[in-house]
């Protein structure tokens, strides 16, 4: 696989979903969680939506369970949690594994791709987690609200570690726009 244009992924109502679908687009892919402290980046990643799908920009969330239990819930219950807490209107898809044997196909293509820039200069954030995360291999992601900035022709641009926001990420697209 050589794009994520290449990739099928599960929305939650369990039907496939070829992200050839997004060609032309810019996309942001997050895994996402319902119970993190990060939790409130739903609010800034549906503002960051309603602001570029317009321009073609996409947020697709991926929510995985993978950190200590943070989205224990079932798909319908997760979709249910991001409508009436949040109002998100941008994709989110089915449950999946972003580390480890399991890890959706996906996330293994962006992880090798884009190995992220997981250490101090992440400041408080890094200090609290550096012990405690579960990745273990070069490149895993280590935290919820980890991102990746894909280009139009299913290219991963960058990698973003779960402190950066999503106000901050949208001076990025602004270049690709």
């Amino acid at each position: 696989m050589t794009s994520t244009h290449d990739f099928k992924v599960t929305a939650a109502d369990g039907s496939t979903v070829p992200l050839s679908d997004y060609k032309g687009k810019l996309m942001l892919i997050v895994n996402v969680a319902s119970k993190c402290g990060l939790t409130p980046q739903y609010e800034g990643l549906e503002a960051l939506y309603r602001a570029t799908k317009d321009s073609g920009v996409e947020v697709i969330g991926f929510p995985t369970n993978q950190f200590f239990g943070q989205e224990p819930g079932t798909d319908e219950e997760i979709q249910d949690f991001c409508k009436t807490t949040y109002d998100v209107t941008f994709p989110v898809l089915a449950k999946v594994d972003v580390n480890g044997e399991d890890a959706d196909p996906l996330y293994e293509f962006l992880r090798a791709e884009a190995p992220g820039d997981w250490g101090p200069h992440l400041g408080d954030f890094y200090d609290r987690l550096k012990d405690l995360t579960p990745a273990t291999e070069p490149g895993d992601i280590k935290w919820n609200f980890t991102k990746f900035l894909i280009g139009r022709e299913g290219e991963v641009i960058k990698r973003y570690e779960p402190p950066v926001t999503p106000e901050e990420i949208q001076a990025d697209l602004a270049q690709y726009l």
